[in-house]
C-alpha cells in the first residue's frame, strides 16, 4: 500500500504548512459572504457561478502578492503605505477601512444571532457570550494557539460543501453556468445583477484581508527562506474559499431558486429553507456552518482593524505582545467586538441591509487597496528580486479596473 503511505505523507505535508493564507481566505467565507452567496444562489440560481473560476484566479494573484510583501519586507501593509505615501493618505485609508470592517464585525454577530436562534438560542445569550469568547481567544492567547483555533474553524467549512451536495443540484447546468459568462443584457438589465456580483466579489476578496494576511506573515516571521511553504498555504486557501462559496450558491440555487423561494432575509433564513426541501442534515449543516463562520470573522475583522490601524500609525501590535506592550491594539480590538455585539442586541436593528452593505462596500474599496498594493510591490527599492511578474500585474490591474467599472454601474442603476 506504497501509495496510501504517500497520501498520507504530502497530507501531513500540506497540514504543516497551512497557516495565515488558509485562515485569511477562508475566514471571508463570513456571515455577509454566506448570505450574499445565499442571496445570488436564490435570486439567480445558477447564473452567477461563472464569477468563481476568475475571482479564484484574482484571488491567489492578490492573497500571494500580500504574503511576499510581507515576508520580503518584514512590514505590514499599512506600514508600508505609511513610510512610502505620508501618514495623511495612510489615515484616510484607514478611516474607510475601519467604517468598512465595522459593518463587517456587525454582520459577524448578526450571524452568530440568526443561527443560533435556528436552535431556540436567545440573541441575548448566544451574542454575549459570542463575544467574551471571541475577546477571550484573542487576548489571552498567543499568536500560535490562536492559529490553531482559527485553523481548526477553517476545516468546519467543509459543511457547506457536504450541505451542497445534499440538496442535489442539476450538475451540468451548474457547470455550463460556471463557464459561460453572461451576456451584456444582463449585466444591463437584469435588476440587481451588477449589484449583486460587485457584492459576491466583494465577499470574495475583501480589502481587510490584504492587511490582515501581509501582518499575519510578518507576526509569524517568514522570510523569503521559508516562503514556498507560504505559497503553498496561500494557493490552498485561495482555492477551498472559492469553492466553499461555489457549493453555497448551489445548495440555494437547486433549492431555494427552483421552488421559487427567492427572497431570504439573511443567512439562516437560507438554512430554514432547506430543511423541507433538501433534508434536516442540509438545514443543520447549513445552520451550524454560518455559526461557525461567523464566530470566526468576528475574531479576525476587529484584528485586522487593530493591525491596519496601528501599523498606520507607528504603534505596537502584535498578538505575543502582553496588554501593557501594545495597549491601543487590544483596546482597539476590545472596542469593535464590544460595540459590534452590543449593536445587533438594539431592537429594530437593520441587519439585512448591513449585510448585503458591507459586502458591497468591500467591493468598492477593493480596487484602492489593490493599487496602492501595485505601486509598493512593483517598487525594486522594496522587493528586490520579487517584484510583481507581468502576468501577476496584468491581473492584479484587470481585477482593479473591473471593480472600478462596476462600481461606475453601480452608481449609474
Amino acid at each position: 500500500m506504497k501509495w496510501l503511505k504517500r497520501w498520507k505523507t504530502q497530507t501531513l505535508l500540506l497540514l504543516a504548512v497551512i497557516g495565515p493564507g488558509f485562515i485569511t481566505a477562508n475566514v471571508d467565507n463570513d456571515a455577509g459572504g454566506i448570505y450574499t452567496y445565499s442571496f445570488a444562489g436564490a435570486q439567480f440560481g445558477y447564473s452567477l457561478l461563472w464569477t468563481i473560476i476568475p475571482m479564484t484566479l484574482a484571488l491567489i494573484v492578490i492573497q500571494e502578492m500580500s504574503a511576499r510583501m510581507g515576508a520580503c519586507t518584514g512590514k505590514g501593509l499599512s506600514d508600508l503605505i505609511r513610510e512610502e505615501y505620508g501618514l495623511r493618505i495612510t489615515f484616510v485609508m484607514m478611516i474607510f477601512l475601519v467604517a468598512t470592517n465595522f459593518t463587517n464585525v456587525m454582520a459577524e454577530f448578526a450571524g452568530v444571532a440568526s443561527s443560533m436562534e435556528l436552535f431556540q438560542v436567545s440573541k441575548f445569550i448566544s451574542v454575549p457570550i459570542a463575544a467574551a469568547i471571541v475577546w477571550l481567544i484573542v487576548v489571552k492567547g498567543n499568536y500560535k494557539s490562536v492559529e490553531k483555533v482559527f485553523l481548526t474553524a477553517s476545516f468546519f467549512y467543509i459543511a457547506y460543501i457536504i450541505a451542497g451536495v445534499l440538496s442535489g443540484p442539476n450538475w451540468p447546468a451548474a457547470a455550463v453556468s460556471t463557464v459561460h459568462p453572461p451576456t451584456g443584457a444582463a449585466l444591463f438589465h437584469v435588476p440587481g445583477y451588477v449589484y449583486m456580483v460587485t457584492g459576491i466579489i466583494g465577499a470574495t476578496i475583501a480589502p481587510w484581508m490584504q492587511f490582515y494576511l501581509q501582518a499575519s506573515v510578518v507576526e509569524k516571521g517568514v522570510t523569503m527562506r521559508e516562503y514556498n511553504k507560504t505559497r503553498i498555504d496561500v494557493l490552498v486557501g485561495s482555492i477551498f474559499a472559492p469553492v466553499v462559496a461555489a457549493f453555497i450558491i448551489l445548495a440555494c440555487a437547486a433549492t431555494l431558486y427552483k421552488s421559487g423561494h427567492r427572497v431570504i432575509s439573511d443567512a439562516a433564513d437560507a438554512a430554514l429553507a432547506l430543511g423541507p426541501l433538501a433534508g434536516k442534515w442540509a438545514q443543520i449543516l447549513f445552520g451550524a456552518g454560518l455559526f461557525n463562520a461567523s464566530l470566526f470573522a468576528a475574531s479576525i475583522l476587529p484584528l485586522s482593524t487593530a493591525y491596519t490601524v496601528c501599523e498606520g500609525l507607528g504603534l505596537e501590535s502584535g498578538l505575543d505582545k502582553k496588554f501593557s506592550e501594545a495597549s491601543v491594539f487590544y483596546w482597539l480590538y476590545t472596542a469593535l467586538v464590544g460595540a459590534g455585539a452590543a449593536l445587533i442586541l438594539l431592537p429594530r436593528f437593520p441587519l439585512l441591509k448591513m449585510l448585503v452593505l458591507s459586502q458591497v462596500l468591500n467591493g468598492v474599496l477593493l480596487p484602492f487597496v489593490l493599487i496602492f498594493m501595485l505601486l509598493l510591490i512593483n517598487k525594486t527599492s522594496l522587493m528586490g528580486n520579487y517584484i510583481n511578474s507581468r502576468f501577476f500585474n496584468w491581473v492584479a490591474w484587470a481585477t482593479a479596473s473591473v471593480m472600478i467599472v462596476l462600481s461606475v454601474l453601480l452608481v449609474f442603476q
